[in-house]
Parts: structure tokens; sequence; C-alpha cells
């Protein structure tokens, strides 16, 4: 009786057994929320318990994410990663990737996080809901602003200052 063989490529044979680690070892469930005017953390492997934040491919509209990396989960079974992202609803005191509507920011920070794993630093905003009385790197809307003020607070870190403003709500 003839041997029957199948060739596999190795680049397919790589790419699937990537993809399937990659997707064990991927947390189940998201850790909690981080506490107000902390960086939220993404989940490590293995942790459990309730919470708004997940592992995405893509950020869905009304959220914002707080973390991303390279994997190879959103590929599609390709040889090749792509960013996820750690998505959350936006939420007052939260180092958020993006500014969101409905909130401003009070300080900027440059930091790896939201790079995907990258060698260069992104901008990470402390989301806040505004208020008046509240001196913020920017003016949402609903807002006006009676003074300004020059800070590095507003600046990532960086060796200039920026405006921040003294909200107002309309």
């Amino acid at each position: 009786m003839p041997r029957t063989t199948f060739r596999v490529s190795r680049t397919l044979l790589a790419a699937t057994a990537t993809a399937a680690l990659a997707t064990a070892t991927a947390p189940a469930v998201a850790a909690p929320a981080a506490e107000a005017g902390t960086i939220a953390q993404a989940p490590k492997a293995g942790t459990t318990g309730a919470t708004s934040g997940f592992w995405a491919c893509s950020v869905p509209s009304g959220y914002t994410y707080t973390s991303s990396r390279s994997s190879y989960t959103c590929s599609g079974g390709s040889s090749y990663q792509t960013t996820e992202f750690y998505v959350q609803p936006p939420a007052d005191g939260l180092w958020a990737c993006t500014t969101m509507p409905g909130y401003t920011h009070t300080g900027v920070m440059s930091s790896h996080t939201c790079s995907g794993g990258g060698s260069y630093t992104t901008s990470q905003y402390l989301l806040r809901k505004p208020v008046t009385g509240m001196w913020a790197c920017s003016v949402p809307s609903g807002f006006t602003y009676t003074a300004t003020q020059q800070s590095y607070t507003c600046s990532g870190g960086a060796s200039y200052t920026t405006t921040q403003f003294l909200l107002r709500a309309l």
C-alpha cells in the first residue's frame, strides 16, 4: 500500500503555532480597572475578575484604550504581528491613550504604553470630567475659559511649557 504524505510549509506551521500560543496565553478576563489618577495596567496572563476593560483588535466608538501590544491574535492567522488594544470606557482619572468627547485632560505624559510595543514613546492623557474652576489642558464642548497659565503639566515631560485653561461651564 502506497504511503501518503502531506507537505506543509514551515511558514504556515510557524504562524499557526505562534497564533495558537498567543491565543493560549491571552487572558480570558481582564484585570480590574485602575484607581483614579493612575495608569491603567493591561491584565497579566491568568488573571480573573469582573471589569469593563478587554483586549480587542480595534477601539470601538465611545471607548478609549489604555495600552497596546503587538500580537498575532488580530492578524487572521498570518505570520505578521498587528496591534491589539486594551479597550476601556472613558472614566474620570483614567490615563488613556486618546482624548475623549465629554472629557478634558489635566495632564500629559510620554510613555511606551500606547506605542504597541514599539521603541518610541507616545502621549497618555489624564482624563477628567470638566467642572468650573478646573485647570485643564483643553477646553471641552460646553465650556469656555476665564484665565490661562503656562505649565509643564500638559507638555508630556517636554522641556517647554504649554497653556492651561481655567474652565467655566456655559
